[in-house]
């Protein structure tokens, strides 16, 4: 996604860790504040020595599972096997082959900032072949292809700070990249600044299915963005302060880019929206028609969701491109609270009616596909 800002000089390598109300911060670069002594890293998940079933492949840094990287248990896997990934903070990008179909990854500890995947590459990064830049998908750290994929109590970030490359342009930096069709991810955290979480298909006329459910995202330009039909559920968006920029907007939470011939895109219900920024310095969105697909039509409706006062409540929309408006795209929100959600000037601020709601829903949106079974 194009950036409208200059660089970002944040002091500060941790992020902020939010989840139900507490606050925390951990370095990603640091070892896992929970301590395991001689235990199974890999709690009630059995281990490589009692397999909670032979299709079930470990994961531990500290070398007492099958594998001691997320990659190199991602290459050995077959399709519909299992990773469990002990604690630890794996600092590696990951690519998950669009053949390797049907995997589920779990983090043993059943909690999501106990297992850390991070890197740090950007768009404008050099590769080390001198090949040229990553772009913004060569700069996620977590590259999912496959369909049926399953991630539980995991965190995704991308830690790659504006402020320690003032050269690079390109800024973009990518926590994680999804594809495939029926795509979950059940307790899971997305860490990064511009461009965490892109909800993608792998093509135009793919309508990829993605299931979001009460994860954690954090971001500052357009950081959940992508063509996917994507449903987020009683997650949590919190937006970043911009301490290098005196005036708004700092930036904005959601930048869809669906195809025109995709009726549904994204739908954020039962979720919220808090921020580290002064009042009204976030956008909640922007419509990405990108170049390559200049028929899209972004589409993005949050519905019975919180917004806290970061959200600017009077224009809660804005251009990418003059080219596009948000008014031509298919923006609209229904019954949603708080500060940031206020219909000051309601032209500003498309709402569904009763009947049009009742379309508004996930399984509308995912058809036969139930991801939600089974999960709290």
């Amino acid at each position: 996604m194009p950036s409208p800002h200059r660089q970002l000089p944040l002091s500060r390598r941790v992020f902020l860790l939010v989840s139900t109300g507490a606050a925390a911060a951990l370095s990603l670069t640091a070892a896992p504040a929970r301590a395991h002594g001689t235990r199974s890293p890999f709690g009630r998940f059995g281990s490589p020595a009692a397999r909670l079933t032979p299709a079930t492949l470990y994961v531990d840094a500290q070398g007492r599972g099958d594998h001691t990287t997320v990659q190199a248990a991602v290459t050995a896997a077959a399709s519909g096997q299992t990773l469990v990934i002990a604690p630890g903070v794996y600092r590696e990008t990951v690519a998950v082959p669009a053949t390797a179909t049907e995997l589920t990854w779990i983090g043993a500890s059943e909690d999501p900032r106990d297992v850390v995947i991070v890197y740090d590459n950007a768009a404008g990064t050099q590769k080390p072949d001198g090949s040229g830049t990553y772009g913004t998908t060569g700069s996620a750290t977590t590259l999912v292809r496959p369909d049926g994929f399953t991630a539980r109590w995991i965190t995704f970030a991308n830690d790659w700070l504006r402020a320690d490359h003032p050269g690079v342009s390109g800024t973009q930096a990518v926590a994680i990249k999804v594809l495939g069709d029926r795509s979950a991810f059940h307790h899971c955290r997305f860490l990064g600044h511009q461009d965490t979480l892109y909800a993608d298909s792998s093509a135009l006329t793919v309508f990829a299915r993605q299931y979001f459910a009460h994860c954690y995202v954090e971001g500052d330009v357009d950081f959940v963005f992508g063509r996917g039909t994507a449903v987020f559920e009683r997650c949590h968006f919190r937006t970043l302060d911009r301490t290098d920029l005196a005036s708004a907007p700092y930036g904005f939470v959601f930048a869809p880019s669906t195809a025109g011939a995709n009726p549904l895109g994204y739908l954020v219900t039962r979720g919220r929206v808090s921020g580290e920024a002064p009042d009204a310095y976030y956008k909640l969105a922007r419509p990405w028609v990108p170049s390559s697909d200049t028929t899209a039509r972004p589409a993005l409706t949050v519905r019975d969701t919180h917004l806290g006062p970061g959200i600017d409540a009077v224009a809660p929309y804005a251009n990418m491109s003059d080219a596009f408006p948000w008014q031509n795209q298919r923006f609209a929100e229904y019954r949603n609270l708080g500060p940031g959600a206020a219909v000051t000037v309601p032209e500003n601020r498309p709402q569904l009616t009763y009947e049009q709601a009742e379309s508004a829903t996930r399984e509308a949106y995912l058809g036969d596909w139930e991801p939600w079974k089974g999960e709290c």
